[in-house]
């Protein structure tokens, strides 16, 4: 066990021997002092774990101390101890960012406690999560072993998730591993479940089936349609981990009414599911009933360039006379702008924002070295698309938005996944370039581990010819071509990519914000 060194500061300290004591049988090794300028002295000739600062001390006081202590030894964490409950030196204590605040009489449990919280609190954490999470494990690889329906892979998904981010916080993450080898457990299975299940939620009205992009504004949204503006932001590729690290900044400002999750259509893409949540259809009905805002994988130019004129279809063929506005935010000039016009988005029913930051990140992390160094693996992708928000006109959207008390919908079209295994694959010039799936005729593959639509219109997905296949890769595969093979499968290999079949892409957050 590591021995942790305390500073304790008290010009009663001949009085506190019985707790020094106490505090050095369980383990700690304590210098004590008796005045603020004695404390300061042993800070700057000693390295310390922790300081106890009695507050009343006579010369210079206890919050006079910790300033100082503070101004050359930022990072020591410090317990005020204190006799007064006055409420000014408190908040004086904890703008100075204290670590703890205790008031005398002190006990000896109380003082064990603090330095626990304090300096073993990882450790703790980190066994107990671990002891948590191998208890767990079990129950997890049971449930995706057994016939399961699309509810009990959402509840598989969440625990995947909430161990990941538990393991995240943890001393040297020893579980990580056993997590990853279980999450590629899961997606095998997931990858079956949606091959057997797909089709019947598309085509048979008495399966039950799941919110599914083309269905998500009817279920989830328009309900929502009142008086009062309903704001629904919808932020490209958002995974649900990466939610789960904004939902505490959010919910300073909103409470969380309802955090669910919806399945993406495949391919996951932007043209195929966003398309398909504005339009309130598959993308074949899409393409077949309203041809002229269908942009095809075989089409020049941008595939999501009718997404207003597909929302407004959508509340026309409803019947609901919705006055909305559409804006797409691509750089952070727009978003900016988009906050300045805030109090001209309140004459609408219904303002719709679209955020492209999260994906342009993704496919800036496959073309930059440099961003690939920043965000190697899932943590730094979590922890970057964190950064970014809290610096983003978005959050500053959202605080005009609580300001009014007003309801919004955050959610995404898709999700996203880390490729690690090429999938050797073999089209004519014609086929599409996305990685997670292939659309063309004459693909030449090997069978394993990819879901075939050999009949896409059972599917719901529009075909250019006749022959037109789709092909999707699942788990953690990735495409390339035999052509110059080696240099493809390096420059691909650990990118983050979208448009397969994974619990990452396809089961992603739905979530319900209401006014505090």
């Amino acid at each position: 066990m590591q021995r942790y060194s305390i500073l304790w500061a008290d010009d009663e300290i001949e009085l506190l021997k019985p707790h020094i004591l106490f505090l050095t049988k369980k383990g700690y090794d304590i210098t004590a002092v008796n005045s603020g300028r004695d404390a300061l002295d042993k800070c700057q000739e000693e390295n310390f774990d922790l300081i106890f600062l009695d507050e009343n001390m006579p010369g210079m006081t206890g919050l006079e101390t910790l300033s100082q202590i503070k101004a050359f030894k930022p990072h020591i964490p410090v317990v005020m101890i204190t006799k007064s409950e006055e409420e000014y030196i408190m908040e004086e204590a904890i703008g100075a960012k204290i670590a703890d605040y205790l008031i005398k009489p002190l006990n000896p449990n109380q003082i064990l406690l603090s330095a626990k919280k304090i300096l073993d609190s990882k450790s703790l954490i980190t066994e107990k999560t671990n002891r948590n999470y191998q208890q767990d494990f079990r129950n997890i690889s049971m449930a995706f072993n057994d016939k399961m329906d699309h509810e009990s892979w959402i509840e598989v998904y969440k625990k995947l998730v909430f161990w990941e981010l538990e393991i995240e916080n943890t001393e040297n993450q020893s579980m990580a591993e056993v997590l990853n080898m279980q999450k590629e457990e899961a997606n095998a299975s997931f990858a079956k479940f949606i091959g057997e299940n797909y089709e019947s939620w598309l085509n048979d009205e008495n399966v039950s089936s799941p919110v599914l992009s083309h269905n998500l504004l009817y279920e989830k949204v328009f309900p929502l349609l009142a008086d009062e503006p309903l704001f629904f932001i919808l932020i490209d590729n958002l995974r649900y981990d990466q939610w789960k690290v904004l939902a505490p900044i959010i919910s300073e400002y909103f409470n969380i009414a309802e955090e669910s999750l919806y399945y993406s259509i495949l391919p996951t893409t932007t043209a195929f599911a966003r398309n398909s949540i504005f339009a309130g259809m598959m993308p074949s009905d899409i393409a077949d009933e309203i041809p002229e805002m269908w942009v095809g994988d075989d089409d020049e130019g941008s595939k999501n360039n009718f997404e207003k004129e597909l929302l407004q279809a959508q509340l026309d063929e409803l019947d609901l006379p919705v006055k909305m506005s559409y804006n797409k935010i691509i750089q952070a000039t727009q978003g900016k702008a988009i906050v300045d016009n805030f109090n001209n988005l309140l004459h609408n029913h219904l303002n719709v924002i679209v955020y492209n930051f999260v994906d342009m990140l993704s496919h800036a992390r496959t073309d930059t070295t440099m961003i690939r160094e920043l965000a190697p693996d899932e943590a730094a992708y979590r922890s970057l698309t964190k950064s970014w928000f809290l610096h983003s006109p978005l959050l500053d959207m959202l605080k005009k938005i609580a300001e009014k008390k007003l309801k919004v919908v955050i959610t995404t079209d898709h999700g996203t996944i880390r490729t690690k295994r090429p999938y050797k694959i073999i089209g004519d010039k014609n086929t599409n370039s996305n990685l997670r799936y292939k659309q063309g005729k004459n693909l030449a593959y090997d069978r394993k581990n990819v879901i075939i639509a050999n009949q896409p219109e059972k599917f719901c997905l529009p075909k250019s010819n006749l022959s037109s296949t789709y092909v999707f890769a699942t788990e953690d595969y990735f495409f390339a071509y035999p052509n110059n093979y080696n240099h493809y499968v390096k420059y691909y290999r650990d990118t983050f990519q979208h448009g397969g079949l994974s619990l990452e892409e396809m089961i992603i957050p739905i979530v319900v914000l209401e006014p505090k």
